[in-house]
């Protein structure tokens, strides 16, 4: 990974977007860098506060994965981005937030809340900032409050119980995506409600980017596949007998790290685009099905209408067979000579 300076920090930033590849790739980057934490989460701050309304929300997407994916390394970040969380939700708060952000606000605040990041108190801080005329949490902040007052010997065993509960909890949930920006983010799974069919064109450009998708990459597995042994078995250390084939085998598993973190990225990626692929089949699908019953209704009503013409086609014809034949008839005029013309009649 490149080397952290303030400035190239800045240009991630702004060239962050609401992809999750774009937001994971970052997130790694600035969790490599967690030395530089202090600084980071400053730059970040500064830079929320120049980024557009729509935008905002995507610096919180990145936020809410670093917190969650660094928790395990230390809790510099959580920590760094607990100083300056009040604040920016405030500065989303003055701009304005609509209906949509709202509600993905209060999705990461209650992630928090459940995987004990910040304690419950600060959650309800930050969702009253996010929604202040929220009545019932302005109530719950009042209780709590209260019951601090009231019943402060009893704080201290009731909070260390609550964590302890949420720390069992966590470690008894499987979880098979990176924490934080699957949960922020809403996927497109086949159990969800049928949406508006895609146009074929929409569909057949995303089953065409699948093609190229990481799973088919050949090259960077075959890169993966030729990594030494050292670099996944913790039993072969014990062979290494100086500090310069320590420091070698230290490179090529960094090396290995970058390569796998940035695959494991790219397939992540590919498993979002497949499942919203899925979803869109299935709504295609689901399309065609209903114009595929409304075309066989037609269908129906058009061949009763042409069963009708050929009642009347047959009618016609019967009629017609019916009709003398005029070239059959006897000559009536019995051999006179023919009524004369009208010229003939001015000429006399």
């Amino acid at each position: 990974m490149s080397g952290f300076t303030e400035n190239a920090l800045i240009r991630k930033l702004q060239d962050l977007n609401s992809s999750q590849q774009s937001i994971q790739t970052l997130s790694l980057w600035l969790i490599h860098h967690r030395k530089h934490h202090a600084a980071i989460v400053k730059t970040w701050f500064k830079e929320m506060l120049k980024a557009k309304d729509g935008k905002q929300l995507t610096f919180m997407y990145l936020a809410n994965d670093v917190i969650q994916n660094s928790k395990k390394k230390g809790p510099e970040y959580g920590k760094e981005f607990g100083n300056v969380l009040t604040e920016a939700l405030k500065h989303m708060a003055k701009t304005g937030i609509n209906t949509k952000t709202k509600h993905s606000l209060h999705r990461i605040l209650n992630i928090w809340e459940e995987r004990g990041v910040y304690e419950p108190e600060r959650i309800i801080e930050f969702k009253i900032i996010v929604d202040p005329n929220d009545v019932e949490l302005r109530n719950a902040i009042k209780r709590k409050k209260t019951d601090i007052e009231v019943k402060e010997p009893e704080k201290k065993p009731r909070l260390s119980e609550k964590v302890k509960e949420k720390k069992e909890r966590r470690k008894s949930e499987s979880k098979t995506n990176s924490d934080g920006l699957n949960d922020t983010h809403s996927s497109v799974s086949p159990n969800t409600p049928p949406g508006d069919p895609p146009e074929p064109e929409e569909l057949i450009k995303a089953l065409l980017e699948l093609e190229s998708s990481a799973s088919s990459d050949e090259a960077v597995r075959e890169r993966i596949a030729s990594l030494p042994p050292e670099v996944s078995e913790v039993q072969l250390l014990s062979k290494l007998e100086d500090k310069e084939s320590a420091v070698s085998l230290s490179a090529v598993v960094n090396s290995a790290v970058e390569l796998l973190a940035e695959y494991n990225l790219r397939l992540s990626d590919e498993l979002e685009k497949r499942r919203k692929v899925a979803a869109m089949l299935r709504d295609f699908e689901q399309a065609q099905r209903e114009l595929a019953k409304k075309a066989e209704a037609k269908l129906e009503e058009y061949n009763i209408k042409l069963q009708k013409i050929y009642e009347v086609k047959a009618e016609v014809k019967s009629h017609i067979d019916n009709l003398p034949d005029v070239s059959r008839l006897p000559d009536v005029t019995g051999g006179l000579a023919p009524l004369p013309s009208a010229g003939d009649l001015f000429s006399i």
